[in-house]
């Protein structure tokens, strides 16, 4: 039910994906981290998963780390249909010429260009952690029902206020239309 839920709040079509390729771009790389349990089971956006499910994110995820002014990825970039996820640090998603700055407790903690319209990247705004989950495997997780309802529900409304692109006549932020 959950990724069809989600539906309602993506705005584009998948693209394939790939990592990094916005902050390869900018000049300032990504460099591949270890997920550590222990701390992935602090962070806000995973704190109602098992230990299993922690497990399986971390086997079907990655790890990266960033520093400021690193492009994490573009709405248009490879990358754009993977869900990115704000383990430590701070980032800040750009959109016509304003910044919308979030912490890893905010309703900004995960991003999916799936929910931007027109142009806009996501940038590191100091030194952090990042965790991309290639669509596919999200979507996996949703489907097995990991606990990510009332950070996607929040996150679906904030990035609506952004793009204002709330699905119409939906009932919730992830409502099925």
């Amino acid at each position: 039910m959950l990724p069809a839920v989600l539906a309602a709040c993506e705005a584009q079509p998948a693209q394939p994906a790939r990592h990094g390729d916005a902050a390869i771009a900018q000049g300032k790389p990504m460099k591949a981290s270890k997920t550590y349990l222990y701390l992935l089971r602090k962070t806000p956006f995973f704190t109602s998963l098992n230990t299993s499910q922690l497990r399986w994110t971390i086997d079907h995820s990655r790890e990266w780390e960033v520093e400021r002014g690193t492009v994490i990825t573009q709405c248009a970039g490879a990358s754009a249909a993977d869900a990115w996820v704000l383990l430590d640090g701070g980032w800040q998603l750009e959109h016509e010429g304003r910044a919308y700055p979030a912490g890893h407790a905010d309703p900004g903690k995960w991003f999916s260009a799936r929910q931007a319209s027109g142009t806009c990247r996501l940038v590191a705004t100091g030194h952090g952690y990042v965790m991309q989950i290639a669509r596919a495997e999200f979507d996996a997780m949703l489907a097995q029902g990991f606990a990510f309802d009332k950070h996607l529900d929040a996150g679906c409304r904030y990035y609506a206020e952004i793009f204002g692109n709330a699905p119409a006549g939906a009932q919730g932020p992830l409502a099925a239309p």
